[in-house]
């Protein structure tokens, strides 16, 4: 890390690598040769164009995306995924599954809601969501059109470590949070969508990976923005795209291939959560609110016994340049999220800030 640098523990919008941050800020007056800035730069000239070209081929050739899936590059964040997913999934037959295992995923059902009926396949608030159901706990309708859910809980540190079996129903999945963060197999999903702001870009772009057959089939009021065979047919420039995101997340994926793609990124990430973890587990002052098997690589939630000594260790942890250590307003205590960027060297000082804090209290 350069050393004005902080270790930037932000659940979102998310610390990039430095690299990446440098690069984009030896071209951001002259990408090129162009003589202006990406950011100045027509979304039609042939320049930006091959930005966004070389882009979405990356993109596809690090995730395995299958020729049968469409990526789209759009805005909104996942929030308006909420809405845009029921527009165009769930006609006919007008209802579909959720299962809710944190806020996020308790939003999407709510904003289905509005355009069919919703049935709630699990909901973990039974124990403050610390925990993911078992597939024998999902209680699926047959009739449904889809099934929803989000695979890593920013707000309560859970993650999926399986694939739902949904029964041969297409499978929505809100993967924010930890798209790109590991391999993962496209042609079990029919949608996939993630806000870019937590592993690969600056907020503002959204990816929606979407199975073409799934395309054209939106609600009859469904804004045209929100039409994903709309989208399909413009390649994403039904009109303005986050061209900058777009360029920043082509400068991260060239970063994640440098590192070994997926499988690299994923061994990385799985020993960052584990240094933090152990740190937790070994000490008397701090306990993790996640269930071991359930435990999230991208966010790590834990607490003292009180709120006095959880607001003392977030003041000790940024006096040593650990920022954003607090946790969610609802749910308190403190949250590390250890995104692709952060270094190892950070997970490193935020478990030694834990076993000094222990030690000293």
């Amino acid at each position: 890390m350069a050393n004005d640098r902080v270790f930037n523990f932000s659940a979102g919008p998310a610390m990039l690598p430095l690299e990446v941050l440098q690069r984009a800020g030896s071209e951001i007056t002259n990408y090129n040769g162009s003589g202006m800035s990406v950011m100045e730069m027509s979304h039609r000239s042939k320049t930006y164009l091959k930005i966004f070209e070389d882009v979405m081929a990356r993109f596809r050739k690090i995730g395995n995306i299958p020729d049968n899936y469409k990526v789209l590059f759009l805005q909104g964040g996942a929030t308006t995924q909420f809405a845009a997913v029921p527009m165009n999934l769930i006609a006919p037959a007008g209802k579909a599954d959720y299962i809710i295992t944190g806020q996020f995923s308790k939003k999407a059902a709510d904003e289905a809601k509005k355009y069919g009926e919703i049935s709630i396949a699990y909901d973990t608030a039974d124990r403050q969501h610390t925990y993911i159901p078992k597939q024998s706990d999902l209680v699926l309708d047959p009739g449904a059109a889809y099934v929803h859910y989000c695979c890593n809980n920013t707000v309560y540190g859970t993650e999926w470590n399986y694939v739902p079996d949904v029964g041969g129903k297409t499978l929505v999945c809100d993967m924010s949070s930890n798209m790109y963060s590991r391999p993962f197999d496209v042609s079990k999903y029919g949608v996939i969508y993630a806000g870019a702001q937590k592993n690969m870009a600056p907020a503002g772009l959204t990816i929606v990976i979407v199975r073409e057959d799934l395309a054209g089939n939106a609600l009859p009021f469904t804004p045209v923005m929100l039409d994903y065979a709309a989208q399909i047919k413009g390649d994403s420039m039904h009109n303005t795209p986050p061209c900058y995101n777009i360029y920043i997340l082509g400068l991260v994926l060239e970063w994640i291939e440098s590192l070994g793609g997926l499988e690299a990124i994923a061994q990385r990430n799985a020993k960052k959560a584990a240094v933090i973890y152990d740190a937790i587990d070994s000490s008397r002052l701090f306990r993790a609110l996640a269930e071991p098997e359930a435990r999230s690589r991208m966010n790590v939630t834990f607490r003292t016994e009180s709120d006095e000594m959880d607001k003392a260790f977030i003041a000790f942890a940024g006096e040593a340049g650990l920022q954003n250590v607090k946790g969610y307003r609802t749910v308190g205590g403190m949250r590390a999220s250890i995104y692709n960027a952060m270094p190892m060297e950070g997970a490193e000082k935020l478990a030694d800030a834990i076993r000094a804090f222990d030690k000293n209290n």
